[in-house]
């Protein structure tokens, strides 16, 4: 039986590098997948470490967020918080979004693609407080779209934020070819009171992706 529900519940890995920048400023953010309903990417979170063949030997401090639990320390949508002794984090993490475009969720939680489609595309949004701390490690990521096709993905990154707000807005035309970001952001702006904010686009990174790039 498929559903369509009303909001999409998506996995994220986040890797901090510790080990080679003291601030944390230094992360990687990929998109693990989409569940439809927060039980599902609950259960798809906890085993992201296992797929990267991890175990919780190979760390020094390894914490699963339980919804028994009271307090947690290591942010809201948080799963699982895990540091290796070299100082290497990971922290996989569920947001949720609404359901836009109206995707199909099959029984096991996994949404229904077209045929020939074997990836969701995402926006996410980086933003980066200085002012908050000048090392750059006070950041976070949101999914702010998905959407079937690049195109699509792409024409809604570019009117993500209004160029007028900001102090400086850049994109990769304006650029010339010199773009500093990466290929995969399609822009970097800066806003008066110092928030630098990426706007990224994203497929699901497969789990051999993410181990052959840490």
């Amino acid at each position: 039986m498929e559903v369509q529900p009303e909001l999409l519940y998506h996995v994220l890995l986040t890797v901090i590098n510790y080990h080679e920048d003291p601030s944390g400023a230094r992360r990687s953010t990929y998109v693990v997948g989409t569940r439809g309903s927060i039980e599902f990417a609950k259960s798809s979170a906890y085993r992201v470490l296992n797929a990267l063949r991890y175990t919780v030997d190979d760390f020094d401090e390894y914490s699963v967020h339980l919804s028994h639990q009271g307090t947690w320390r290591y942010g809201e949508g948080v799963m699982v918080y895990a540091r290796t002794p070299a100082g290497q984090t990971f922290l996989t993490s569920v947001q949720a979004s609404p359901n836009d475009d109206q995707f199909l969720v099959r029984y096991d939680g996994n949404i229904v693609l077209p045929e020939r489609i074997s990836s969701l595309q995402y926006v996410l949004q980086t933003t980066i407080d200085y002012n908050k701390d000048r090392s750059g490690a006070e950041q976070e990521t949101q999914i702010e779209g998905t959407f079937l096709h690049k195109s699509e993905a792409l024409t809604a990154a570019r009117n993500l934020l209004d160029p007028l707000d900001f102090e400086d807005y850049e994109t990769p035309e304006k650029m010339d070819g010199e773009w500093p970001y990466g290929d995969n952001v399609v822009a970097h702006a800066i806003s008066e009171c110092g928030l630098n904010i990426f706007v990224i686009m994203q497929t699901v990174s497969s789990i051999e992706e993410i181990s052959n790039s840490l």
